[in-house]
């Protein structure tokens, strides 16, 4: 005889306490990452429309295969590196596939070859702003990285700690033994500020480990600033200079830091890996500065 499984039992106390925050924040954090994804999503229609212009000029149709056909494959290629299933990075990009042909068959894509006008939204969204302002005010609804540190800093540290340690592991291995024997099993940190990450890691002569003991020498900043020096779009030197990265704990330590973070053979790292890193730099400096000017 079938019998329904009993429901848990409430937990009461501080753990029900700490189990409602846990809740509360995480819901505070997806509400963010939601509207990101809508903001973005509006970012994709804009330039959805300047492909329908493309298309006027060039007499094709709205559909194109080839094209769908490599949107989904990139889409499962970042899927798999994030641990996103197939099937949802499937669903999702069909879902943007199937708005863009509506667009631009509402525009009038395969009609003739000049500019068909375009659709005129809503009075309460209408936006009389030049390109440029407009993709600002889209940036300024991105939330900034401090939105993201309630619920990151819950996280555990074997959540995000071995991809940081593999991905300055593979750019550290490039360089020569020589240049590493100075920082040989000394302890160096990594602090992104405005996420409330930190890690500490260390070189013990043939790869780079993470370790849960103090760092001596500490390289702090925010998650912009940290990005836009691992893609190289920014040098060491400006931001050092500049106070947008410090330098905290051993100072002769630090400073040896700062020299190999400049050496660092970035380039080394997958393509992949690059293309995401300087996309992602950019438009974390492209936000800044929309919400700085709003």
């Amino acid at each position: 005889m079938y019998r329904p499984p009993r429901p848990p039992r409430p937990i009461r106390g501080p753990a029900r306490r700490i189990a409602s925050g846990t809740l509360a924040g995480a819901r505070h954090a997806i509400d963010h990452v939601d509207d990101a994804v809508v903001v973005l999503a509006g970012v994709r229609r804009h330039l959805v429309g300047a492909v329908r212009h493309g298309k006027h000029l060039a007499g094709l149709p709205v559909r194109d295969g080839d094209r769908e056909a490599h949107v989904l494959s990139r889409a499962r290629s970042v899927a798999a590196r994030v641990a996103v299933p197939g099937d949802t990075a499937d669903a999702l990009m069909r879902t943007l596939i199937s708005d863009a042909c509506r667009q631009q068959a509402q525009s009038g894509a395969t009609g003739p070859r000049f500019p068909a006008p375009m659709i005129t939204p809503p009075a309460s969204v209408r936006l009389s702003l030049s390109p440029a302002a407009a993709g600002n005010r889209l940036l300024r609804l991105l939330p900034p990285p401090r939105r993201w540190k309630p619920l990151l800093s819950r996280l555990p540290r074997a959540s995000h700690e071995p991809l940081a340690e593999r991905a300055l592991g593979r750019a550290l291995a490039s360089l020569d033994a020589d240049t590493l024997a100075i920082v040989h099993d000394r302890r160096l940190g990594i602090s992104v500020d405005d996420l409330g990450l930190e890690w500490v890691f260390t070189w013990n002569g043939e790869r780079l480990r993470a370790c849960r003991e103090p760092a001596e020498a500490t390289v702090r900043g925010s998650a912009t600033d940290l990005a836009l020096l691992a893609s190289r779009l920014e040098d060491a030197d400006t931001l050092f200079f500049q106070r947008r990265l410090v330098l905290t704990g051993d100072t002769e330590l630090g400073l040896t830091v700062r020299n190999l973070l400049d050496r660092l053979p970035w380039e080394d790292l997958p393509l992949g890996l690059r293309v995401l890193l300087h996309r992602s730099s950019s438009l974390l400096r492209a936000a800044r500065e929309a919400h700085r000017n709003g």
